[in-house]
């Protein structure tokens, strides 16, 4: 054979290696790279932890609860967020309001001052959702919300008793915490009355009702009492509702509504559009955001007063590492247009379907049943180290932050939608590329060090073990200590940096915080 012929038939056989190479990479879904510039010094914009002010809660006299105490403390610990919301407050077993025989309303704020009371003293306030209608008050006592506590949705029978119970409520609030202290408390006035949870016919007009007298009953103990609705589910009313109030010049101080990732277009923008679970979320504070803007009150703060990847229970969504990527790319779009994302919860100390059946139902929380903590706990805890200064950079993939210690921070994720979308758990591998991350900063310390923390099937994921069990509806003690030792967050690692150039691996629905200084 002619040296000709064998240097065409190598290269003819590098050509089909490197053909098959890349061939495997595909079909394993492990070709992806992600090029990312950063520049350490750059002029960054403000970026304030908006995703971690404030979390969702089971009802009120959950709180009084020895396990929702310790969950709120662990996720205080790891978050340090300030404020913590709940249904009930004025519900029959907080034990507000009575009738007596002769039909005299009378108080009782024990049961109040223990809720708030355990709150303040782990460091956390109250934002208060003034919910539901005490049955003493209620214009039909009968009637029912869906929820397994059965709360009454109705309006009051007579204003004049709802605005003395308001103004009560209030004046006790003030005289037992001082008004320095409420005054940075918020109220926010009932709950998705464009739902179930509103009983008034017709529902917007009869809630801008109950919004009046309230902020007015508010505002006449304290100006600085700070009131806000309209709590909507699906980002609704909210253009109706401030031209209402800006109309009969009622007291507004911040806007709240509410959205999950699963809500449809059809409901949230009344179009036919299909928008993804990853976008769903963010283009919803987008929209109330332009349409604050557009109002009377431009400068009004916008809380979505609950928010999560799912308004339903599935397994494969809320408990599993699904939520890192998932939560790291909400913060990427929804920055720069929110006061406050409050996660619908911060626990599954939480009854709104009835009594826990097992520990990873799909439960909303962050800290499972037993005080176990799921993947999206460690996420919060790992994206809480991103600095308050958001630096330029163009990827969907990343978020580059400045710590005030002048350490540069990364977020890294590879997105991948969920296993399954159903009530029952689906075992199985996101389908999704490994992402190949080539990251390059300028005018990084020449010694600089990386410290690494991941969040993925094999790091700080307690439902790889959970699978491995079994499954067990009511896992054994041992099983439940074996279960919060795989829960928590791994040690973080170093990583090689080599002239400002580090490179890594992510996996799909795995999420990275990478530290540099």
């Amino acid at each position: 054979m002619s040296a000709l012929k064998l240097l065409r038939r190598l290269a003819i056989g590098l050509v089909m290696a490197c053909a098959l190479s890349t061939a495997a990479l595909a079909a394993s879904g492990s070709a992806d790279t992600v090029q990312l510039r950063v520049d350490a010094t750059a002029t960054g914009t403000p970026f304030p932890h908006f995703w971690e002010r404030m979390f969702g809660s089971g009802r009120a006299s959950l709180s009084l609860r020895a396990d929702y105490r310790k969950d709120l403390e662990a996720v205080h610990r790891a978050t340090g967020f300030e404020y913590v919301r709940f249904h009930g407050i004025l519900d029959r077993d907080v034990g507000l309001v009575e009738r007596g025989k002769n039909g005299k309303i009378h108080y009782n704020f024990s049961y109040v001052d223990q809720i708030y009371d355990g709150l303040l003293a782990r460091g956390v306030k109250p934002f208060v959702e003034l919910s539901f209608m005490p049955e003493a008050l209620s214009s039909d006592p009968s009637k029912q919300q869906s929820f397994w506590y059965h709360p009454n949705p109705m309006p009051p029978k007579s204003y004049a008793e709802w605005d003395a119970m308001i103004k009560a409520f209030a004046e006790h609030l003030v005289q037992r915490y001082g008004i320095n202290e409420v005054a940075t408390w918020y109220f926010e006035v009932w709950n998705e009355p464009n739902l179930d949870f509103w009983g008034g016919d017709p529902k917007q007009a009869t809630y801008f009702k109950l919004y009046d007298h309230t902020a007015r009953d508010l505002k006449s103990v304290s100006p600085r009492l700070r009131v806000g609705g309209p709590a909507t589910a699906q980002a609704a009313w909210v253009t109706a509702f401030l031209d209402h109030v800006h109309k009969n010049d009622v007291p507004i101080d911040f806007v709240s509504t509410h959205v999950y990732g699963d809500d449809t277009a059809e409901n949230v923008f009344h179009t036919r559009e299909k928008i993804s679970r990853k976008d769903m979320v963010c283009r919803a504070v987008a929209k109330v955001h332009k349409e604050i803007l557009a109002s009377p009150y431009p400068k009004l703060p916008l809380f979505f007063s609950e928010y999560n990847a799912t308004y339903m229970n599935l397994p494969n969504v809320t408990d599993s590492v699904f939520m890192g990527p998932w939560l790291a790319n909400t913060i990427r779009e929804c920055a720069g247009k929110v006061a406050m994302l409050s996660y619908w919860t911060f626990s599954d100390v939480f009854e709104e379907q009835g009594v826990v059946k097992t520990p990873f139902y799909g439960g909303y929380g962050i800290i499972a049943e037993d005080r176990i903590r799921k993947p999206a706990f460690n996420a919060f805890a790992m994206l809480h180290r991103l600095g308050d200064v958001r630096l330029p950079l163009d990827s969907d993939s990343a978020l580059a932050t400045r710590r005030a210690d002048g350490a540069l921070v990364l977020a890294l994720w590879s997105y991948a939608p969920p296993v399954g979308d159903s009530a029952k758990y689906t075992p199985g591998t996101p389908k999704g590329a490994t992402k190949h991350f080539e990251i390059d900063v300028a005018h990084l310390a020449r010694n600089a060090t990386a410290t690494i923390w991941r969040l993925d099937e094999t790091h700080g994921n307690a439902i790889a073990l959970f699978n491995k069990m079994g499954r067990p509806p009511f896992p054994t003690r041992a099983q439940i200590d074996a279960l919060r030792k795989a829960g928590m967050e791994p040690p973080p690692r170093k990583l090689a940096v080599h002239d400002g150039h580090l490179a890594l691996d992510i996996p799909p629905q795995g999420l990275v915080v990478v530290a540099l200084h």
